[in-house]
């Protein structure tokens, strides 16, 4: 016969855990503790439990705490630059934006949503900037004593006087019958026409260097208004005729002469008076709207000497002309 051991007690509920039974437990749960730590800190590891672990976010602020977890490697594709460094995903917290307390009040700023640090734009302050009134280049024209507001040349005198293309006397008058002198004439065309160029001067007998309106006169000639006389001399204190003062200014603009200068001319009652040599720029004065015949537009006058009023009223048609000017309506401008 075989001699078998005796059977083993069976275990009850109510037996106490044996001293062995304890050290295996013991040991059982220390296992699995190491096993879990090891998980926890081992930086290669795929296990992502920081979900689990860390604590509840705030829910303005929320931050992913996976920087345990390596970034998988993708293949780049078209848009995706490769990275040798890994990018941490991290979620920047919210930033509060707050306006700058130097804003004037009567201006609110406008509430926009937050937006991340590295793409926040500085609001600089500003001032308030209230335009001036917008100051007017041409002063107010001169009230002279002998020019009345229903005078006939009254608005052509208060432009070109007030622009300083022609200018009145000490005693605050402007003197609108006075004739015109030859030099008077060019100081005025050389105020109306200063951006005219000139090819060359002449030296005249009777205009010395230190007289007051010898540049005048030398701009004048150069640029085609006036001429002298043959014998070199240019006759400044002479006065100047009505004829001589359209010459001088469709010379200077070099308008084209009319078709039919004869024809243009009947409009005048006295065309007969006027000098062959000015036919043709008389009719090209009158076609251009130059002419300014007082007190009648069909009595030309030609050799009349010129008054001031006169010739202020043809040099602003010649500037009108030029489009320096606007028109001003008037019955003694002959059309």
């Amino acid at each position: 016969m075989i001699n078998t051991p005796p059977p083993a007690p069976e275990s009850s509920p109510n037996n106490a855990l044996g001293f062995d039974e304890f050290i295996a437990v013991l040991v059982a749960f220390s296992a699995i503790g190491a096993i879990l730590l090891w998980s926890l800190f081992r930086k290669d590891s795929g296990w992502n439990l920081s979900g689990v672990l860390s604590p509840t976010a705030s829910p303005s602020v929320q931050r992913n705490l996976s920087l345990s977890s390596p970034i998988p490697q993708t293949q780049p594709n078209a848009g995706t630059l490769p990275s040798s460094l890994p990018t941490p995903s991290i979620v920047p917290p919210a930033i509060e934006e707050t306006p700058p307390t130097d804003i004037n009040p009567a201006f609110p700023t406008q509430q926009n949503p937050p937006v991340s640090s590295s793409s926040r734009v500085i609001t600089q302050p500003f001032s308030l900037v209230t335009p001036s009134k917008k100051k007017s280049t041409i002063p107010p024209p001169i009230a002279f004593n002998d020019v009345p507001a229903d005078f006939w040349g009254q608005r052509f005198i208060n432009v070109l006087s007030s622009r300083g293309i022609i200018k009145g006397f000490p005693d605050y008058s402007f003197r609108p019958n006075q004739p015109v002198k030859r030099a008077e004439f060019a100081a005025i065309l050389q105020q109306a026409f200063e951006n005219q160029s000139g090819k060359n001067t002449l030296k005249f007998k009777d205009v010395k260097a230190e007289f007051w309106a010898n540049s005048a006169i030398n701009q004048a000639i150069s640029a085609g208004f006036l001429k002298g006389y043959p014998n070199q001399t240019f006759q400044p204190e002479q006065k100047i005729s009505r004829v001589q003062v359209l010459v001088a200014l469709v010379s200077g603009l070099n308008l084209k002469t009319p078709a039919s200068p004869e024809q243009v001319l009947k409009i005048y009652q006295d065309a007969k008076d006027i000098p062959k040599y000015a036919t043709a720029k008389i009719a090209s004065a009158t076609a251009n709207g130059l002419v300014v015949n007082y007190p009648d537009p069909q009595i030309f006058a030609p050799n009349k000497e010129a008054t001031r009023a006169e010739v202020t009223a043809m040099v602003y048609q010649a500037l009108v002309k030029m489009g320096q000017l606007e028109a001003i309506p008037s019955q003694n401008i002959v059309r």
